[in-house]
């Protein structure tokens, strides 16, 4: 569906801001297995969302300090520019 003011091709710059990046979408979705396990296995559950915070969070602590200010900054779109 396109929108009055964009040009035939081009998305909306909305739809940009919704997309999830690959690894978002893997992070949510064992965060929300965690929470359905939290019911049915409850020590299982946490196990999961243990991991899916703490993966992340150990993945960055290993970066370099000029790493993590490159990342940061492809964060901010601030790269090329």
């Amino acid at each position: 569906m396109q929108s009055a003011g964009t040009p035939a091709g081009e998305s909306h710059p909305a739809n940009k801001e919704a997309e999830l990046s690959g690894p978002r979408k893997i992070a949510i979705g064992v965060a929300v297995v965690g929470v359905v396990l939290l019911f049915f296995q409850w020590w299982l559950g946490v196990l999961f969302i243990a991991a899916a915070i703490a993966i992340p969070v150990g993945a960055y602590l290993m970066l370099d300090p000029s790493q993590r200010r490159r990342l940061r900054r492809i964060r901010r779109g601030q790269i090329g520019s």
